[in-house]
């Protein structure tokens, strides 16, 4: 059974860092897109970057500069290192991932959706 659990979210101050991990277990394909999304009361979820087997990554216009999508060797975990944070980057975080995606892009895991969720993590940014 594949589980996603998030953690490093928090509260932080315009401008802070914060680094957001996803651990993965039971994950045995060979393949995979996995990203991050976020999602705030009332909003449709947001694609915020995604990364594939060959280690593309894509990153929303919004976080372009700013976040950095990463895994660890063993491809257990997952993280998304948040820089120059502003309070409209207050959401939820959700990891996900997703075996069959050919188009890691985000327009493609927005639309298609991605198999596998985490719970997520908040992250408050104060002006």
């Amino acid at each position: 059974q594949v589980q996603l659990v998030e953690s490093g979210g928090g509260s932080v101050q315009a401008g802070g860092s914060l680094r957001l991990s996803c651990t993965i277990s039971g994950y045995t394909y060979t393949t995979y897109c996995m990203g991050w999304f976020r999602q705030t009361p009332g909003k449709e979820r947001e694609g915020v970057s995604t990364i594939d087997t060959d280690g593309r990554e894509i990153y929303a216009d919004s976080v372009k500069g700013r976040f950095t999508i990463t895994q660890d060797n063993g491809k257990t975990t997952l993280y998304l290192q948040m820089n120059s944070l502003k309070p409209e980057d207050t959401a939820m975080y959700y990891c996900a991932a997703d075996p069959y995606n050919v188009d890691c892009s985000i327009i493609a895991t927005m639309r298609y959706g991605m198999e596998y969720w985490g719970k997520g993590t908040p992250v408050t940014i104060s002006s």
